[in-house]
């Protein structure tokens, strides 16, 4: 039996986790505090596996129906979606703002004020000391602390 709107808003948080089945693998899950997530249970395989299609009411029994349709069509060309989506946020991370990219952008602007020797020097010390390990790391998941550890690296030679 499919799941109906009045169902999904009038369904309580029990004790443990609570599941609302629809058809075809959709399931809304109710956590005991209160959230609920529309998740998806889809074979790849012959393993099992449950990808996240959103947050109800945010998604809508409508939106879910959709968005595991369009799973579905992916699982049945043999593509894992939680592994198609894991590869199109490592697209757009690796398009994002890199810590390399800013840095060599820093480099340009005030390498003109700098002597030849100085400005090498200094491109240098990026290309070995910090590019390496944080480099082609978008420049807004960097941390304090990893940037630390890059520079106790340095300081430690």
């Amino acid at each position: 039996m499919a799941l109906t709107n009045v169902a999904i808003s009038n369904a309580k948080p029990g004790k443990s986790v609570v599941r609302l089945k629809d058809e075809r693998g959709l399931y809304l899950e109710i956590s005991p505090r209160g959230g609920k997530w529309w998740r998806l249970r889809y074979w790849i395989g012959g393993k099992e596996n449950r990808i996240s299609l959103g947050v109800y009411p945010d998604v809508s029994l409508k939106d879910a129906r959709g968005r595991r349709d369009e799973a579905r069509k992916l699982i049945a060309n043999g593509i894992d979606p939680s592994q198609a989506r894991k590869e199109e946020k490592a697209e757009i991370a690796s398009d994002a703002v890199t810590f390399e990219k800013v840095a060599r952008e820093w480099f340009a602007k005030f390498k003109e004020n700098w002597t030849p020797g100085h400005a090498a020097r200094t491109m240098r010390r990026f290309e070995m000391d910090v590019f390496p390990w944080i480099g082609a790391r978008p420049i807004r998941d960097i941390l304090a602390p990893e940037l630390l550890t890059t520079i106790r690296r340095i300081e430690s030679r």
